[in-house]
């Protein structure tokens, strides 16, 4: 059931339960367990990374564009076997959530994010900041997204976006 979003008692529990959702997540990225990474997504799941200039325009171009999770598995076993890239590591770093809406069962919820890329060499850079905008569904034992768009403030991209946002 979706909560009032003008009772504050709701509007906690379910911040809550979205921000423990998002430090899983991260969490899972930034310990390199990838092959859980499609289990926080549901089986018709969209992830979608774009930049503010083509999201506040509308254009549906995306640095990445998965439509389900099984195109997120195909992702995961492309970057175990047969993507070559320089060995990184991510740490997250994520803002307060923000409950934004609800809308055919499922919670709309933003949240700001930073991603500190550490390299082999030990040498580390602000590598993305930008923010989630997520639809993410509460019917099942756990939450899952439903949608996850990932937009960048920059649209200046490193090649090297290997690993998922």
């Amino acid at each position: 059931m979706a909560p009032s979003l003008h009772n504050a008692p709701d509007d906690a529990a379910m911040i809550g339960r979205v921000t423990s959702l998002l430090a899983d997540y991260a969490a899972c990225i930034d310990s390199d367990e990838l092959e859980r990474w499609p289990e926080f997504f549901t089986e018709d799941a969209r992830y979608h990374i774009s930049t503010e200039f083509n999201h506040a325009r509308g254009l549906p171009i995306g640095i990445i564009d998965a439509r389900n999770r099984n195109m997120l598995e195909d992702r995961v076993t492309a970057l175990r076997k047969a993507n070559i890239y320089e060995p990184q590591r991510y740490r997250h770093i994520i803002s307060v959530v923000r409950i934004t809406g609800s809308e055919g069962g499922l919670i709309q919820a933003e949240a700001g994010f930073l991603v500190v890329r550490t390299m082999i060499d030990g040498s580390q850079d602000l590598f993305v900041s930008g923010r989630y905008l997520d639809s993410i569904d509460f019917s099942g034992g756990r939450p899952l997204f439903a949608r996850k768009l990932v937009v960048l403030d920059s649209d200046k991209i490193d090649t090297l976006l290997a690993i998922p946002l």
